[in-house]
């Protein structure tokens, strides 16, 4: 006899079978019917989150700690459309969730009925594919395609739009044996003639920098860069998202490249006469300038995605394929290229000159005569917690401390918001990193702005037994912002003090961070002193029981160097106030 189920029980089971262990989610009226069954999953933990935001960023955290399909739930209307903020970041940074949303009936959609939102249309830019489901037959099949598609190929956000009568409908549960997607197959396989004129420019060049982007991670390519690197001995950088795809503490690795990356890095892609780009996409915060930017060198460009080779800059090689499979048949083919046409990779000058201009250059920072620096807070941490850790940042001053002066010896230990650069992300993120490996430490360093945009997410966390950590790197005030004032606008600092910090108001803060976290059910510290900096610390080390939040005060006026200000080239690069590189000289040539 056929079972009979709900729509509703039908998306449970459809969602149990495609694996998933995880839901962050809010219920409301339209999406009630799937939290009935919901309740009855042995398989799906449901966390209740505080906003739909929160929500969103969680299930990124959890994909891209995990390498799973991270998941997120909300009604229709608002509460879908509060998912908007998270499924834009999902999209710019290539993670896989999907989120499912309820409707208001089929019906009465395009009435403006109560709490009705076109999510479908909304979300369509920023989606890699958004379905609407009105009969319940349609879900089982919907589903294993919407996890399909985000987790394939380059990996994105699928939305999952059903009705509140598709939920509630009779169904036949029919969970389908194979997909049928024509239009959708992602090239995974690199073409052979590409790899190899890659290999014949390679061991033509004399000064190639590998460019290492997120999608190396994503591929779970990073051992086989390694042996690439190491094959070659070209020097390697990482940019923002790909922290971690290479150990900073290898010889070859010159840093990270960009708006606020290491001399090294920058200069490396700007005197460079090939660029080596994997699973990178030429991000305007990496290129500066485009016209000015690596002008004497020619371009392998390989991507999952097509539409990423030649976007931003013209590829001499583009190679579309996994990375994973790039770098090895681009190994095979360097070792062939090798022993039977005697061509080797030299370039030895070269690396001897970048590591020259690392060991110049490197990124650091001068201690205040009082206070706390940012940056010492962020290199204790990561010395305390050690390379098992894993952190999450959201966007600003904290996020680039974080990405210079935490070490990153493994992949998917750093998480952040890289191409929206979403305020408020750290926090949900972490929650969903702590999720996906239980047992772990995670670290949440933040802003005191950013902060305060989701930390209702650590009711969460105290409630459901998620144990993150975090560091608010508080300076009173939008400290990004605050930096661009200082140096762009004469010090005219509108709207940027918080007045989170003691020096504001008499003694009161707003908010008293220690008071909030301890509202919520947390360990609140505070620490303001380089003395108590370990001990602290160590302290929020020792709590794994519940959330700990430390109110870090720091120096407001910190600021996040070395810089290349927008829109000019990666040659203005500056390593402090007025002050630049020698990019001219005889070690940089």
């Amino acid at each position: 006899m056929t079972e009979q189920l709900t729509g509703a029980q039908s998306l449970v089971r459809a969602l149990e079978q495609a694996g998933v262990d995880t839901i962050f989610g809010i219920p409301g009226g339209a999406i009630l019917p799937a939290y009935d069954p919901l309740f009855d999953s042995k398989q799906i933990r449901h966390i209740l989150v505080r906003h739909e935001q929160g929500a969103g960023h969680a299930a990124q955290g959890y994909a891209q700690v995990t390498g799973r399909v991270g998941v997120c739930m909300a009604t229709s209307g608002p509460g879908a459309t509060n998912l908007v903020t998270a499924i834009a970041d999902a999209h710019m940074d290539s993670v896989p969730i999907v989120a499912i949303t309820g409707q208001v009936p089929s019906g009465a959609i395009g009435s403006d009925a109560f709490q009705e939102a076109d999510i479908r249309g909304i979300t369509m830019p920023i989606t890699k594919h958004s379905f609407l489901v009105t009969n319940a037959d349609d879900i089982p099949r919907v589903i294993a395609e919407a996890f399909h598609i985000a987790s394939t190929g380059r990996p994105g956000p699928v939305l999952v739009d059903i009705s509140k009568d598709a939920l509630q409908a009779q169904t036949t549960y029919n969970w389908p044996s194979e997909l049928a997607l024509p239009g959708y197959r992602p090239t995974t396989r690199p073409h052979g003639k590409q790899v190899r004129e890659a290999a014949r420019l390679i061991a033509e060049s004399e000064r190639p920098v590998l460019y290492v982007g997120g999608g190396v991670i994503k591929a779970e390519a990073w051992e086989e860069l390694k042996v690439l690197a190491e094959l070659t001995q070209i020097p390697v950088v990482t940019t923002l998202m790909a922290r971690g795809a290479f150990p900073d503490s290898h010889e070859l690795h010159l840093g990270m490249p960009g708006m606020h990356g290491s001399v090294a890095a920058v200069g490396a892609l700007q005197k460079s006469d090939l660029l080596i780009s994997l699973g990178a996409r030429f991000d305007d915060r990496v290129t500066g300038k485009l016209d000015s930017f690596a002008p004497g060198a020619k371009i392998i460009h390989a991507d999952i995605d097509p539409a990423e080779i030649s976007k931003n800059r013209a590829a001499d090689v583009p190679i579309v394929g996994d990375c994973r499979e790039v770098i090895a048949d681009l190994i095979a083919m360097l070792q062939k290229q090798t022993s039977e046409d005697k061509l080797t990779v030299e370039c030895s000058a070269w690396k001897a000159q970048m590591l020259a201009v690392k060991a110049k250059y490197p990124v650091a920072y001068d201690k205040p005569k009082t206070g706390l620096a940012p940056q010492t807070v962020i290199e204790r941490i990561s010395a305390i917690a050690g390379p098992d850790a894993t952190y999450t940042a959201g966007v600003g001053q904290h996020q680039m401390w974080a990405a210079h002066y935490v070490d990153f010896e493994r992949p998917r230990q750093w998480l952040n918001s890289g191409g929206l650069g979403t305020m408020g992300y750290a926090v949900p993120a972490a929650m969903g990193a702590q999720v996906g490996l239980p047992g772990t430490v995670v670290w949440a360093i933040d802003g005191d702005g950013c902060f305060q945009m989701t930390n209702q997410e650590l009711a969460t966390c105290a409630i459901e037994g998620i144990p993150i950590k975090v560091a608010v790197i508080n300076n009173s005030s939008l400290g990004m912002v605050r930096q661009w004032q200082t140096l762009l606008y004469d010090g005219r600092y509108s709207n940027t003090d918080l007045n989170t910090g003691p020096e504001e108001i008499g003694a009161r803060r707003i908010p008293d961070f220690v008071k909030l976290a301890d509202a919520y059910g947390c360990v609140g510290l505070r620490c303001d002193s380089e003395a108590d900096l370990d001990a602290t610390i160590e302290k929020a080390m020792a709590i794994t029981d519940r959330p700990v939040v430390i109110d870090f005060v720091v120096e407001r006026d910190a600021m996040v160097w070395p810089m290349v200000h927008a829109g000019t080239s990666n040659d203005e690069i500056q390593i402090a106030r007025d002050m630049a590189p020698e990019f001219d000289s005889e070690e940089m040539i």
